[in-house]
């Protein structure tokens, strides 16, 4: 009887497993298809319902669908990527990845604001992708010794507040913001320009091994990519996006960290920066975007932590209770409400929640806070005033 029920068990497990790894399949297929992107694949799964329905559509019903070409659709329909994904799923079971879409729960939330955000992840390592706190530190290869020490005194400062620190494994700052993270028991995420079969450059492998331990490996390229040149902006925006904050340490004047910052901005994320002497090549990057606005002056954790609210609840001022007189729209009531219920929200989460367009959040926001109705506070969050 105990073997029957074992037998029962092991086939509806082969089961289960098979199913997933078919769902799977589909996911990584559409990510191998030529002319889709991430954008262009949310999209199609939009209109269709699932990655496994985009395969199976007809001809005539993804004609339809704006974006979608004879080209495409003739990509659509040759099946040849199957074969590659089904290699994808044996070398994730062999190495423990963990493959995460972007409509998953596990999926970070933050990525979930960014439209060209990926639709499939591969992670390895043991860390919470949706932390409290998580910020990205990126700078020049080249970094400098006032660099890498300012670095170390951020991230040593941050201990305390338990922030997940994330950059790109490259020489120079990131690896020092990596090295610093584990030093202080911090969690620590390289985001690889290439699959997770590999580590580049090779000389950081020992590095990236520890963060197994107390962070991970992500990527959105599939084994057997190569860091070619192309595939680091393309990275930068996953360094970008996942995090609350992007702090730049460094940096020439065109230099790949940035790119990082600048998509930072497009995303809406707050960007930090450390100065430099004006006659410092490692600086300019960095004195140029403070002085053109793109990034906040920065000198110091307590810099960053009060802009981003992360002070103690015990170092706050309690708030005051106010009666409001003013009538609000319905709109406006709504937003008030779930700042409310809230007591303190991002613009991000705020139109997540309610399901409005950035702009028309941002425009009822500024009405109530001119009302006096609401605060702003820096790191673009709001609080009932």
């Amino acid at each position: 009887m105990i073997l029957l029920f074992q037998l029962v068990c092991k086939i509806q497990n082969n089961r289960f497993r098979y199913k997933m790894n078919e769902s799977l399949k589909y996911k990584i297929a559409l990510t191998l298809l030529p002319n889709i992107g991430d954008i262009l694949a949310k999209r199609l799964i939009a209109y269709c319902g699932s990655a496994e329905a985009i395969f199976r559509e007809k001809k005539i019903l993804l004609e339809k669908i704006p974006g979608i070409g004879t080209i495409t659709i003739k990509e659509i329909h040759n099946h040849t990527v199957f074969e590659r994904a089904e290699e994808e799923i044996k070398f994730i079971e062999k190495n423990s990845i963990t493959p995460v879409f972007y409509l998953d729960s596990e999926y970070p939330k933050r990525l979930t604001h960014c439209e060209d955000s990926p639709i499939l992840l591969y992670f390895k390592g043991n860390t919470n992708l949706n932390a409290e706190k998580m910020i990205s530190i990126v700078g020049t290869r080249e970094a400098t010794d006032y660099g890498k020490r300012i670095c170390e005194k951020l991230i040593g400062d941050l201990a305390q507040h338990n922030v997940t620190i994330v950059s790109g494994l490259a020489y120079g700052i990131d690896i020092c913001a990596h090295k610093a993270a584990l030093d202080n028991n911090l969690p620590t995420i390289c985001t690889l320009a290439h699959g997770l079969d590999k580590i580049y450059p090779a000389i950081h492998k020992s590095m990236a091994s520890k963060m197994l331990e107390n962070g991970g490996w992500l990527t959105d390229f599939t084994s057997h990519t190569i860091p070619d040149r192309e595939n680091f902006p393309r990275r930068n925006r996953i360094v970008a996006g996942i995090t609350d904050a992007t702090i730049v340490i460094e940096s020439k004047i065109k230099g790949g960290s940035l790119i990082t910052a600048e998509i930072a901005n497009s995303y809406n994320r707050d960007v930090f920066a450390y100065p430099g002497r004006v006659d410092d090549p490692c600086s300019e990057g960095c004195n140029a975007i403070i002085k053109n606005n793109k990034a906040i002056l920065i000198q110091s954790a307590a810099d960053l932590i009060y802009t981003m609210g992360w002070q103690p609840q015990s170092n706050r001022k309690a708030p005051q209770q106010k009666k409001l007189f003013i009538e609000l729209n319905p709109i406006e009531e709504n937003l008030v409400n779930l700042i409310r219920h809230k007591q303190s929200i991002t613009i991000d989460d705020l139109c997540l929640i309610s399901k409005m367009p950035m702009s028309k959040v941002s425009a009822t926001l500024l009405t109530l806070e001119f009302s006096g109705v609401i605060k702003s506070f820096p790191g673009k969050i709001y609080r009932i005033n």
